[in-house]
């Protein structure tokens, strides 16, 4: 199978994840990253510290991806990227007024999932490996 859609959907999200994690978390600080771990109170050192953690952890999710693409990933994106969207409504609700907003990369994400979750129900029997 090699065309796969589930396959392409794992790819996506471990690239969109991997890259979350690694570009304004661990390469390049952003200051909103920074900004939302200090709304909880926390120091600018420990803020930072927060946002590379946060970084590893988005790193490690997106490798999953690639390694145990399983359902509970999916169910657990898509809780995760509501959340986050949750999130930001609180936190920075001007963010989602702007371009590049989180809005579309969230939705995304969840839809993502949720067609993943639906193409498991299809083809279950169907192991989506990498033949």
């Amino acid at each position: 199978m090699k065309n796969n859609p589930l396959r392409l959907i794992h790819y996506s999200l471990a690239f969109l994840w991997i890259y979350q994690g690694l570009v304004p978390k661990l390469l390049w600080t952003s200051a909103d990253e920074v900004a939302i771990w200090q709304w909880f109170g926390t120091s600018t050192e420990t803020a930072i510290l927060l946002g590379k953690t946060s970084g590893v952890i988005e790193i490690i999710f997106g490798v999953l991806f690639l390694v145990y693409p399983h359902r509970i990933l999916h169910y657990s994106n898509i809780i995760g990227m509501i959340a986050l969207l949750l999130g930001v409504m609180m936190i920075f609700p001007k963010h989602l007024i702007g371009a590049f907003n989180p809005v579309v990369m969230n939705v995304a994400m969840a839809a993502l999932s949720v067609v993943a979750l639906q193409l498991f129900r299809e083809y279950p029997d169907n192991k989506f490996d990498s033949q």
